[in-house]
């Protein structure tokens, strides 16, 4: 029903302009969907920064395919005991893209500034740690206030990434416009919305393993525009291809295409402390609005079935997965008899914001439809990540089709989204029960005692349904036969690795 409904259904993004030719060798050309944010790793929340962030700002650790923690920066590290001091070894003579040494005093000038600095996005990632002592200058202890579980894969994104402590203090709130990292790759300009341009470090601790001199990530939001620019030669690599376009570029087999599923989720928001707001004041009316949504229906509809339907903050394929709550089928009839419980008039107005992408547009757009069905009048806003991602912050919203790309960890996927007053909970939800089970995986390395722990936290979140979570994306990249070395299994968190990357 849905598939024919929408068949018709066409959105027309605005086109961008043609990417100018004549990259000299090993520049590799990375068609990104969006803009992405501040080039500062204290300062950043958008995915896409991240993937810019791969070729510049080297971590402490990093993580293989199969989400294990790995060296990067520290090329080793024990706890202590009592499980609340971590020693890390910083490998000898690094030095950040300025020269500057890359030493234990580098890395608690930064796990600092993560901490202190205002509009840190990382404070409430290093909510655990206490101090940073220096042992010498190949060696840091971490003192944690408590035992936490999630605290090293923490380090294995922006709050562990490095910046130049001189670059930082001379630059100030001017950082990201001239950023200093260890990455394998340096900063060399950015155009905002247009493109940002790195080159080769020769002095990276790994540098033999280094192939490219330039990466070159233009920002094309369009998806065919993206796509027409990689079969015309303009681009090497895009990411996030569209799902409607996978079958077609497979068939024709001029280019290449990689595939995995995300480690995050896609979702929507209700704002519970908005006062004029019915569907953010009543459990019930949110329970109503997921059972008019078909979550299969909508992967097929929008994303050709490529999407993976989902009801919790991992997919159903993690191990960390609640099995004892399923999704829910989609019922109109008992949506509508809960709207009438809640005693709320028909139909029920809600104002869902979506990015100005295509792929958001159209999901809007279906959930408007299937929600319209059960009693609810959707509008949809449409406006940039930017100034969704600031009204979520100060609470200037009803509903927001939010995405976040996720973490190795689950607790990345949870702590920050449904603890009270936690720097994500853009819901403004606070549950005495959530809490507690959010605090007891924390406080456990034990698997068991941590998925006992989700269980009661899905046990109270599916059922007031702070957020709705929809599905999981499965990553494509389209790439030239011409690039060697790209393997997606490597890249778990949708973030390429460029090590060993080379065009013919």
């Amino acid at each position: 029903m849905w598939k024919q409904f929408f068949a018709a259904l066409t959105i027309v993004g605005g086109l961008t302009g043609a990417v100018g030719a004549g990259a000299q060798a090993q520049t590799l050309r990375f068609g990104l969907m969006d803009d992405p944010d501040a080039l500062d790793p204290t300062l950043s929340r958008n995915y896409t920064t991240r993937m810019v962030f791969a070729a510049l700002c080297d971590k402490l650790v990093d993580i293989d395919a199969k989400l294990n923690i790995i060296p990067q920066l520290a090329s080793e590290w024990s706890w202590s005991a009592d499980q609340k001091t971590l020693t890390m070894k910083i490998r000898p003579g690094l030095t950040f893209h300025d020269g500057e040494k890359l030493d234990a005093e580098a890395v608690k000038f930064n796990l600092e500034r993560h901490q202190k600095m205002p509009g840190s996005q990382r404070r409430s990632e290093l909510a655990a740690l206490d101090t940073v002592e220096v042992v010498d200058p190949v060696t840091v202890r971490l003192h944690l206030k408590a035992p936490s579980a999630p605290f090293l894969s923490q380090l294995t994104d922006r709050a562990g990434m490095m910046v130049s402590p001189k670059a930082a203090q001379a630059l100030g709130d001017k950082f990201a416009t001239a950023p200093v990292c260890a990455g394998p790759f340096k900063f060399v300009e950015r155009v905002a919305q247009d493109h940002i341009l790195l080159e080769k470090f020769d002095g990276y601790w790994n540098k033999d393993n280094i192939f490219l001199q330039k990466v070159d990530f233009r920002t094309i939001p369009d998806s065919t525009v993206r796509l027409t620019n990689l079969r015309s030669g303009q681009l090497d690599l895009l990411e996030r291809l569209a799902p409607t376009d996978l079958p077609e570029v497979r068939s024709q087999g001029k280019l290449k295409v990689g595939t995995g599923y995300e480690l995050g989720f896609q979702s929507i928001i209700f704002n519970t402390a908005k006062a004029d707001s019915v569907i953010g004041g009543d459990a019930r009316v949110r329970k109503a609005f997921e059972l008019s949504i078909d979550r299969e229906a909508l992967s097929q509809v929008v994303f050709n079935g490529e999407y993976l339907p989902g009801n919790q903050w991992v997919s159903p394929k993690n191990p960390f997965y609640v099995s004892a709550f399923p999704i829910p089928k989609r019922d109109v009839a008992k949506a509508k008899a809960l709207l009438k419980d809640a005693g709320v008039k028909t139909p029920v107005p809600v104002n869902l914001i979506v990015y100005s992408t295509n792929e958001a547009a159209q999901v809007g757009q279906v959930v408007q439809a299937m929600t319209k069905e059960s009693g609810f009048e959707v509008k949809l806003v449409t406006t940039d990540i930017g100034t969704a991602l600031n009204a979520a912050d100060q609470g200037n919203f009803e509903a927001f089709l939010y995405a976040w790309s996720g973490r190795p960890d689950p607790d990345g996927n949870t702590y920050n989204f449904l603890a009270c007053k936690a720097p994500l909970n853009y819901t403004r939800f606070c549950n005495e029960k959530a809490q507690a089970a959010l605090d007891a995986e924390r406080a456990t390395s034990d698997p068991a005692a941590r998925a006992a722990a989700w269980k009661n936290l899905a046990e109270v979140v599916l059922t007031e349904d702070p957020l709705i979570y929809l599905y999981h994306r499965k990553l494509m990249w389209a790439y030239t036969p011409k690039l060697k070395g790209f393997t997606e299994a490597d890249y778990p968190d949708g973030l390429v690795r460029f090590t060993g990357l080379k065009l013919d």
